[in-house]
């Protein structure tokens, strides 16, 4: 998150801000759309209680570092992204609770003693968000030269710690942090993922579509909204509901969700280029 937010410039959401349509559509596809997607999806699926709410705690993450690498890697509305990133960042501090207790209530009824505190994940999410991405951008106000130095090499640091942390919940043990994930965990999941995957990259780029808004800005909320924030998800299922079989949805997502998105944008470029 400060890698994003030495990213930002005033500029950049002045920009996207001029035409708040194609925001607001974007923001409301990602925080709305992908929840609704995704409870509707798993009420139909045979899988467990726990794993369709770790389903929609990963519909409930925001976009992070990855999405925005990719809308720049795929010549995507870069100021688009950053500024659904920031704002999506502050706004899901409230929004998460919500929609991860309405996922719990759904899928695993009144009755359940998993609940999310409402003030508990908003201070964690604080923490590992609009803090960093706020520093982030005071360093980019106070020496952008250096910033424009830092911001690329950077982008590519994010994806190693982003490897780093989910090869640790892959092979670390459940007692270290790991997910304890199995081979009959990635077999089960991986169909629902894939599905779930495709149904949100799609819905970002063509409900933008259906708003007349470019194709640049078309791809940035299909990567936003097909990308998640998955060690935002890890943090939620395995650090504040402390159930590992709530993170192994997120875990077997993102094993793909990035190259998934990479073929997304391929095509979706070739298409238009014709």
């Amino acid at each position: 998150m400060f890698g994003v937010g030495l990213s930002i410039t005033s500029a950049d959401v002045a920009q996207t801000f001029r035409y708040p349509k194609v925001f607001l559509s974007a923001l409301a596809a990602q925080m709305i759309g992908l929840p609704i997607i995704a409870a509707l999806l798993h009420l139909m699926t045979p899988l467990s209680d726990e794993f369709k709410v770790g389903f929609i705690i990963l519909a409930a993450s925001p976009g992070g570092a990855t999405s925005g690498f990719l809308t720049y890697l795929w010549r995507g509305n870069v100021a688009l992204s950053l500024s659904i990133t920031s704002v999506n960042s502050f706004l899901t501090l409230f929004s998460i609770p919500i929609v991860v207790n309405l996922g719990l209530m759904i899928f695993m009824g009144s009755s359940s003693h998993i609940h999310l505190p409402f003030w508990d994940t908003v201070s964690h999410i604080f923490l590992i968000t609009i803090i960093p991405a706020s520093l982030g951008v005071v360093v980019r106000q106070r020496a952008p030269d250096w910033a424009d130095q830092v911001a690329r090499p950077a982008k590519f640091i994010m994806l190693v710690l982003l490897a780093v942390v989910f090869v640790f919940k892959v092979f670390a043990g459940e007692s270290q942090g790991g997910a304890g994930l199995t081979w009959a965990d990635f077999v089960t999941l991986s169909p629902y993922a894939l599905v779930q995957n495709l149904f949100c990259l799609s819905f970002g780029y063509f409900f933008l579509l259906w708003i007349g808004a470019p194709h640049t800005s078309r791809l940035t909320a299909a990567m936003e909204s097909g990308v998640q924030n998955t060690t935002l998800a890890f943090l939620i299922a395995g650090n504040l509901l402390h159930n590992e079989a709530m993170v192994k949805p997120a875990l077997v997502y993102s094993m793909f969700s990035f190259w998934t998105a990479c073929l997304f944008a391929y095509f979706s470029n070739k298409i238009v280029s014709q």
